[in-house]
Parts: C-alpha cells; structure tokens; sequence
C-alpha cells in the first residue's frame, strides 16, 4: 500500500540541517517540490507504465572505503534510485535536494517492508579531486541511520578519466567554474537528474527538480511491482501470476563462468484454460518500419489467429513433440538463445542457428542459405525434414490437422469453408509471421522521431561508426525514411570456411557447472557425437563453386534479444560479434571483399555495441505475451 505524502518524513530539523550545511544564509531561496507536498495530484500505483528510457551505463567507481567496483555491480540486483552528486555543493535545489529526498525514503525504509526489500539508494560524486572515499565516507556519516534496514551507497571514481565516459552515458552534464577572488575554488555546475533502474539495469524513469519526490519515486517502484517487473524477493509462485514474459533471453549466462552464478531463467508462465479472441495486428507500417507488402484482408484477424495456433502445435510433428515456436521460442526472441543450433524431433541434431522471425515478412528471401521466398511456402521445409518435425509427407500433415476437432471451425472462420489444404496451412502461418512486426525502437524514436534526448552520448557515437569508420551500414542498409538493416545479399565472411577446415586440436575444454571446468581428449567428444558437417551455405542450393559457405545477411532490428549469433550460432555476444567483424572476419578464397579489418578501440566496440542495443522494438512484449499466453493441444492429442 503506498505511503501518504504526509507520511514521509518532513523533520523541519532535518530540512535545517541540510540548508544549513550547505547553503548557510542562502535560505530565502525557493524551495523545490521535494521539500514539502507534491503540487499535483499523483495517479495510483499500477495505473501507468514506465517504459524503457535505454541501458544505464557502467564503469569503475571507488566505494567510501577505497574499493574498486563497476557501478552495475554497486546498484545491485534489485531496483536502484542513483544520482549524481558532490559533497561541497551549494545550490539548495541541487544536491542537497536528492540528499533530502534519499534521506528521507531512508527513512521509511524502517517502517515499509516494500521499500528495503525492494529499493537502493546510491550516491556518485562527479568531484573525485575533492571528494575522496574518506571525504564520502564523512558526508555519508550525515546520514546515518542506527540499526536501519534498506541500502544507501555513497561512491566516488578515481579520476576524472574513469568519471567522463560514465557521465556521458548517462547524459550528465558537468561543467566548471573557477573563482578568480584568489581562493583558487571552483564550483561545478550541473542539471540535477536521478535515474531509476530495475533488476536489468534499465533506466525507467529520470527525476529532475520539479519531480524529484518520495512520494512518486515510491509510487513508480509500487508501479513496477505492479506491472508485473521481477522482485528479486518473490517466490517462483508470484512470479507465475505476475510476469507476463521476458524482454530478453531466456536464460541469461553472463558471468556463468564464476561459481556465484545464479541463472536469471524465469519459469515459464502458468497458462490459463482460455481461449483468446484473435489479437490486435502489426500488419501496418510503425515507426522505423517500411508499409508492409499484405494487401487488405477481411479475414486477416482470422488467419492470424489460425496462424497462431498451428505455430503453437506441438501434434503437427510426428510424435507430438515438436511445434514451430520450439526452435522459434516467442519468449526467447523467437529464436532459441539456449542453443547454438537447434534440436529437432527425438534430439536429432540440425546443423544452423534458428533465426528470429521478427521482422520477417519484410525479407525477399528466407533460412540462412536464402532457398525460399515465399513465408507461406517455406513452411513445409521444417514439416517434412526427418530432423526437425518429421513428417513423412504433406498428405499426413493434411490429415493430422484434419482429424483434431479444434481445426475445421477455425479454418471455416478464416477461408470460408472447413477445408484443409496445403494452401491454407500455408497462409495462415505466413499471415501470423507477418504480423511479427516490430519498430518504434529507441533508435527509430532518436532518427526518425526526431527525439533528440532519446540518444546517449555513448549510443550517437555508436551510430557514427555503424554509418561510419565500421562501414555497418554498408550491408545492414538503413534508408531515409525507414529501415530493415539488412541488404539480405548472401556474403561469405568466413564462418562457414572456418567450419568445413579439419579439426586438429587434441584436447577441448569443457564447462560442467558454473566455475567448473575440465579438459577432454577430443577423440572422446568425436566419438560420441555425430560428424560435422561442412555447411557450404547458398553453393548446396546453386551449386555454383562462387557461392561456397554465403549466407544472407541478417537484420538487425531486436538482435539483443537474439543471441547467439552467426548462421551456426558460433557467436554468443553482439560484442564478440564485433570483435570479430573487427578483425576481418576468416581469411578464404572467397571471403566477401565487404569484409575488412575495421581498426576499432575497445571504447568503439563498446560504443558500437550500445548502439546495437538501441534496436529493440517498443511492442515485444506484446507479441510475446500473445504466443506465451495461447493454449494449444493442452488436453489430449
């Protein structure tokens, strides 16, 4: 239940402190909302969202006991309120404001569970000359709490070198102001902003002087919880009714090699028995996106849900096992960011990645090796291969569907009569892949929204290499008035040639469990696995020897969420992947003369890759909630 206004702490001897410390006689100046009640009226948790605003940016900073740490790491894993500030500051609305504020959610914090469980509170000063972790470590004593629960950090950095790139990230602005009166002082001038951050360490609301309160930083956390947004303090069981779906992948591994690891894996959640009306579609053009190719249809809604539901089925398989969205996982990026390549029917084991199908009625051509160009005829290749649904022949499929009662009605409501053919199957599933859309992402609000704050400095320089000095741009094309960032051209940049060469090494490491590794003689792991085989991309359909180990170029719109990489998924990170780019790709006869050495620093890897991260399209959510949330085949087979 969240705190009456009043109920905050409004101690006038603590407000007194506070002027007094730092502002000394300078009391006659108007105070900030923060201080007193908010001046409007505030809407109920629960009843507004906070989207995403970005990534929060990282990099090293110093505790007030000398430590060396990452600033992600400092805000921890649960919701984080950070600001930036510096001990010596003398703007009764600046620093001394977010102190009072923070002191004063310290403060509940001992009566209101919700808070402490659920909320930390750090303090990073952008004045590491002065504000040394001893000089931190005095100002944090000012506020001190005996025997208090919930968290409140105070941080500096080393020098100002360390400090520069994380100001930027967070478009912080600090200059400097020298005092000519002989004291050889200066005072930093600074627009205040505290930024909330969730669990993934996303910036979900920024604070100015007009808005930063206690009471509507406590309403947005309640928000957020309400919303369904992940507390790390609740049970597997809460999770189930209140979590919609993942943004992300299924299972993030970062840090999988330390013995701490603990898997962010969500449980997939508890379906209702419903039967869900058809959904809203994405057939018309977003922000970002071209106006889509799919002529008006009448019975679009219809086909989309049909659609749906036979990409859920696990009964189009031979045995009853395996469905589309089993490689395709709609909460997962529909792709499978467990897996380097996917696993068909019985385990058999196929030798590609599974690509992301959002997006994916824009692209002329389909599977890596571009064999088709027609969604409603490219289903039949997964149906019918031995190894992933395994079919014996189209006939089969035809009267699988037939003899599951839920089917003819719903072909009835789409086409017109309850006839199953091959036809239909094929448009349906096409009219949903098509409704897959996605844009209206950060970077598509910044270029083509003409939202000039929706960009960090880090991410602009990341977009001037990608049209720049990395030359991105060249195959992933971006247009004047939308983009698909993708030429869809077949390219060779090595991946394939590097697989089809003879493997010498001996020995190969292997990771048991989390910090836990071993070696294995290679002659083992070949002996129980079956061979690797070479994978000659567009050559195995043209047979032309030009067209060895080419694969279609990929869009890159959501590919945070689409891990891992390449056509074989050799590349687990979008960084790895520009590291690779950036050193030319693998050397071949045939490598694409596209693909050059690009000379990048480590800071413009970084920069490119935040980049990257901007691509992720405002509705996923959305589209996953409505795969994740359909019942299909539940009750018998």
């Amino acid at each position: 239940m969240a705190l009456k206004t009043s109920s905050f702490i409004t101690s006038s001897l603590f407000l007194s402190l506070i002027i007094s410390i730092h502002v000394g006689s300078a009391i006659a100046q108007r105070l900030a909302p923060g201080y007193g009640d908010t001046p409007f009226l505030l809407p109920d948790p629960g009843t507004y969202s906070l989207p995403s605003l970005g990534m929060a940016g990282d990099g090293m900073v110093l505790t007030d006991s000398g430590e060396t740490v990452s600033l992600h790491s400092a805000l921890g894993e649960n919701y984080a309120l950070l600001s930036f500030m510096y001990a010596s500051c003398a703007d009764v609305n600046g620093c001394p404001l977010t102190a009072y504020v923070f002191y004063q959610l310290k403060r509940n914090m001992q009566v209101d569970s919700i808070l402490a469980d659920n909320l930390k509170l750090v303090s990073l000063s952008f004045d590491p000359a002065r504000d040394t972790p001893s000089v931190i470590q005095k100002y944090a004593a000012n506020f001190s709490i005996t025997n208090s629960t919930g968290s409140w950090d105070f941080l500096t950095s080393s020098s100002e070198t360390e400090l520069i790139p994380i100001l930027e990230a967070y478009n912080q602005d600090v200059q400097r102001k020298r005092f000519i009166d002989g004291s050889n002082t200066e005072e930093l001038i600074h627009i205040l902003r505290v930024f909330l951050i969730d669990p993934k360490k996303r910036i979900r609301n920024i604070y100015s002087v007009p808005y930063l309160h206690s009471e509507i930083i406590y309403r947005d956390l309640l928000t957020l919880l309400k919303n369904g947004e992940i507390s790390p303090e609740k049970s597997r069981e809460e999770i189930f009714l209140t979590q919609s779906t993942q943004l992300g992948p299924g299972d993030v591994r970062e840090g999988y090699e330390n013995k701490n690891f603990k898997s962010q894996s969500s449980p997939l959640k508890e379906k209702n028995k419903l039967t869900l009306p058809p959904k809203t579609t994405r057939i018309i053009s977003t922000l970002g996106l071209p106006p889509h190719k799919l002529e008006k249809d009448l019975k679009l809604e219809e086909k989309i849900y049909l659609g749906r539901r036979l990409f859920l089925d696990r009964r189009l398989s031979l045995n009853n096992t395996m469905s589309c969205a089993m490689c395709h996982i709609p909460e997962q990026g529909f792709t499978n960011n467990e897996l380097a390549t996917s696993v068909g029917i019985e385990g058999r084991t196929l030798n590609r990645n599974a690509p992301s199908l959002f997006n994916v009625g824009f692209s002329p051509n389909l599977f890596h090796d571009g064999r088709e160009d027609s969604l409603s005829q490219q289903i039949w290749s997964p149906l019918l291969d031995k190894n992933e649904m395994g079919n014996p022949s189209v006939g089969y499929v035809l009267n699988r569907i037939r003899s599951i009662p839920d089917y003819p009605p719903l072909f009835f409501s789409a086409f017109g009569d309850s006839k199953i053919s091959m036809e239909a199957i094929g448009d349906a599933l096409a009219s949903y892949q098509n409704s897959l859309n996605s844009g209206s992402s950060l970077f598509d609000r910044w270029y083509f929204g003409k939202e000039a704050d929706a960009f960090q400095p880090n991410q602009k320089r990341g977009f001037a290499l990608f049209v720049g000095k990395a030359g991105c741009a060249s195959c992933h094309v971006l247009g004047k008035e939308d983009a698909l960032f993708s030429d869809y051209k077949m390219r060779n940049t090595g991946v394939g040639y590097l697989r089809s060469i003879p493997h010498k090494q001996k020995k190969q490491t292997v990771q048991l469990a989390p910090g836990v590794f071993t070696e294995v003689d290679y002659d083992i792991i070949k002996s129980v696995s079956g061979p690797i085989k070479p994978d000659l991309g567009l050559y195995a359909i043209t047979q032309n020897p030009e067209d060895r180990w080419k694969f279609r170029t990929p869009t890159l719109r959501n590919i945070a969420l689409t891990s891992p990489y390449m056509h074989n998924g050799s590349i687990s990170t979008l960084k790895e992947v520009v590291e690779f780019y950036n050193g030319g790709g693998i050397s071949n006869p045939l490598l694409d003369p596209l693909i050059q050495p690009l000379n990048l620093t480590q800071q413009e890897i970084s920069d490119l890759t935040s980049f990257l991260d901007t691509l992720t399209g405002s509705n996923v959510r959305e589209l996953v909630s409505e795969a994740t949330n359909e019942v299909v085949g539940d009750v018998g087979i």
